[in-house]
């Protein structure tokens, strides 16, 4: 386990260095995931290892929404203040998310209709 969780943060560092070096616009944990499906690619034999885990972690992912339900309860002078206009952006922002996953979907469903015939 220990082995495992080293690579996982160890794969998290290594984004937040190339991000930071390189002045990259994306956040650091994203490209340590892109760099750790590259080693998982190239290294099959390392999802056994991993796998117990991040079973673990993902049993217990409901604690990782803790912070960011304090920091809602923290700042509620803001979000009473500012509570139309931070409607406004999720309510846009979830129909631009759900419109991007039917583009996706409908650019899939293309590729795989074109490679079917």
């Amino acid at each position: 386990m220990l082995s495992a969780l080293s690579l996982l943060l160890t794969c998290q560092l290594a984004g937040e260095l190339v991000t930071r070096g390189a002045g990259l616009p994306l956040p650091g944990p994203v490209v340590g995931l892109a760099m750790l499906l590259a080693l998982l690619v190239a290294r099959p034999s390392l999802i056994e290892t991993i796998r117990p885990t991040a079973a673990i972690i993902l049993a217990n992912l409901s604690l990782f929404f803790v912070p960011a339900g304090v920091g809602v309860v923290a700042n509620l002078d803001v979000l009473s203040a500012d509570w139309p206009a931070i409607l406004a952006v999720l309510a846009l922002s979830t129909v631009l998310a759900m419109l991007a996953a039917v583009g996706a979907f409908l650019a899939a469903l293309r590729l795989l209709r074109r490679d079917e015939a």
